[in-house]
């Protein structure tokens, strides 16, 4: 198999795995997979070691997508401290926009290294979040807070989403949730 066969391979099976966690949530079986891409589990297998791979291979997807966005963001000279913050914090990559993100609260129960994956990801992710209040209060459009008070108010949050299923029950979606927590946040530390 050619270098770019084997890519597109890939990506088809991480592609058709999120759509299965639409469907089926995190309890997608490689059969399901398997079935759905129309190939033996073999074949999957000379891929992916195992359904955890893949699970963390689609979370380094995301975080990609999502930093790659975030610099469009940050290099937005339209676009005020507050407004890159609000757009930053409620950001889901377009790929994942139909994907029922709701159902990560089952991640940390059922696959707790894929969750830890997830946690440290989001961290890289913090970065700009922190560099942008830094900015936003030396130039006065920020009131001054504390950053690491924010960062765990902020991580908090999103923790309560992979505790409990709140999101689910109150049919809530995930890029939903990430604006309300976005416009709450920083309304709340918006310079008057």
């Amino acid at each position: 198999m050619t270098k770019d066969a084997a890519r597109e391979l890939r990506t088809r099976i991480l592609d058709e795995a999120a759509k299965l966690f639409d469907t089926k949530g995190i309890k997608f079986t490689m059969d399901d997979l398997a079935r759905s891409l129309g190939m033996s589990k073999k074949t999957i297998y000379t891929v992916f070691k195992d359904k955890r791979s893949i699970m963390i291979e689609t979370i380094d997807r995301f975080f990609d997508d999502a930093l790659a966005d975030e610099q469009e963001i940050v290099n937005n000279e339209y676009f005020t401290i507050p407004d890159k913050l609000m757009a930053i914090i409620s950001l889901v990559p377009d790929r994942y926009t139909n994907n029922d993100l709701r159902q990560l609260h089952v991640l940390k129960e059922k696959y707790p290294a894929v969750y830890k994956h997830w946690k440290k990801c989001r961290d890289k992710y913090w970065e700009a979040i922190e560099s942008l209040l830094v900015q936003g209060i030396e130039e006065g459009s920020l009131r001054y807070v504390s950053i690491p008070i924010f960062k765990t108010m902020f991580r908090s949050t999103i923790e309560q989403f992979f505790q409990r299923d709140v999101l689910v029950k109150n049919g809530i979606s995930y890029k939903e949730a990430l604006a309300d927590v976005a416009y709450i946040l920083v309304n709340g530390i918006t310079a008057k």
